[in-house]
C-alpha cells in the first residue's frame, strides 16, 4: 500500500510517499505563508508524480491556511485519484514520535499563542485534549515528565525546569 502524507498545518511545508512503512520519496521545506505555491508542486516531484492507494493529511491545530490548502489539496488528488483520504493530528504525531510515555506537546500557534496537548502510554493516548493557550496559561499546565514541539524549550525555560 503506497501512502501519500501531507503536512502544511505549521510554517513548513512537507510530503511525503510511503510505500509498505517504508519512505521512499519526501520534501520538506519552510515556507512561511506559502503552502498553496509549494504543495502540488513538490507532490508533482516525488517518484510517480506522488501518486498513492490512499493519502492522509494534518489536520492541525495549526496555520487554519495551511491546513485548508493541504486538506484541499488532498480531497483534490483523492477525488481524482479515487483514493480515501484521512486526517491526522498534528500534536498526537509528534507525541508518537517522541516515545515518552507522558509527554505535553507545544507549538507554536498564532497571535502569540501556543497549542498543547498531553498524551500518555505506549499508543500515545490523549490524556488532555489539544487547546490554544495564552503563553503565561500554558506555561502553569505543564505536568508532563516532557515537554516537545517546537515552544517546548521556552516553556520549559518559564517554567524553571531547565
Amino acid at each position: 500500500m503506497r501512502l501519500l502524507a501531507i503536512e502544511t498545518a505549521t510554517s513548513v511545508c512537507s510530503v511525503a510517499l510511503i510505500d509498505d512503512g517504508v519512505v521512499v520519496d519526501h520534501a520538506h521545506v519552510a515556507v512561511g505563508r506559502g503552502h498553496a505555491e509549494a504543495l502540488l508542486p513538490m507532490i508533482a516531484r516525488l517518484a510517480g508524480g506522488g501518486r498513492a492507494d490512499a493519502i492522509c493529511v494534518d489536520v492541525g491545530p495549526g496555520s487554519f491556511t495551511g491546513i485548508r490548502v493541504g486538506v484541499a489539496a488532498a480531497r483534490a488528488l483523492g477525488f481524482g485519484w479515487r483514493v480515501p483520504v484521512t486526517g491526522f493530528g498534528s500534536l498526537a504525531l509528534i507525541a508518537a514520535r517522541d516515545g515518552t510515555p507522558d509527554v505535553c506537546v507545544a507549538i507554536e500557534g498564532g497571535h502569540g499563542e501556543l497549542f498543547v496537548a498531553r498524551y500518555a502510554g505506549p499508543l500515545s493516548e490523549e490524556v488532555e485534549p489539544p487547546r490554544s493557550l495564552p503563553f503565561d496559561v500554558a506555561v502553569g499546565t505543564l505536568t508532563a515528565e516532557r515537554v516537545v514541539g517546537n515552544a517546548a524549550a521556552r516553556l520549559v525555560a518559564a517554567r524553571g525546569w531547565g
